[in-house]
């Protein structure tokens, strides 16, 4: 386990910026609560396996004590790098996103199935979605009770959406809770 290099950091930065925005800074900069140390540290990232980690600092002072190759993960994985070297979040950061997302989306309770079966959000699935969200946008896909159900990309903006053909894609899935079972050997 390792900290990110400098290309590593801002291709990770640069996805969560897509769903955060300025909130980013509080993923890293907020005090964490864990730990047996009577100050509080900070929440850092880190890449072990192609995977990237977040977890808070004495924590991951606590697991350099473990070996690399006993070592399955620390804190919550939020991505992976590929092999041709792109980042892609995974369902595990949709706490984190949910919690500093700017820009969601809700869906009808009776078209929450669809997403999670891994399906884009048609306009006739839409309940509600944030004012100033513009084509290309990452949102947090939520349920009408908001229990963030996965993330994607708005492929219309707020105002497109209003005109939109009721059959017309408004956000393009990228990870749902759904993938937990869809995907369960993939995730570990």
């Amino acid at each position: 386990m390792r900290p990110l290099d400098e290309k590593e950091t801002t291709m990770v930065f640069e996805k969560l910026f897509k769903f955060t925005g300025p909130n980013l800074k509080h993923l890293l900069e907020r005090s964490s609560a864990e730990g047996p140390d009577p100050e509080p540290g900070r929440y850092c990232l880190r890449l072990h396996k192609n995977r990237v980690f977040y977890a808070s600092e004495s924590l991951v002072r606590r697991a350099t004590a473990v070996s690399r190759t006993r070592l399955a993960g620390v804190g919550t994985p939020i991505g992976k790098f590929t092999h041709g070297g792109a980042f892609h979040l995974t369902v595990h950061a949709l706490d984190l996103l949910a919690a500093h997302a700017r820009r969601r989306v809700w869906l009808k309770p009776d078209t929450e199935r669809s997403f999670l079966f891994g399906n884009s959000v048609p306009k006739s699935a839409l309940a509600r979605i944030t004012e100033n969200t513009k084509s290309g946008d990452g949102v947090v896909v939520m349920s009408m009770a908001d229990v963030p159900l996965g993330f994607g990309v708005a492929a219309r903006g707020a105002q497109d959406c209003r005109k939109a053909d009721t059959n017309a894609v408004v956000v393009l899935h990228q990870s749902d809770a759904g993938e937990y079972l869809r995907k369960e050997e993939e995730l570990m």
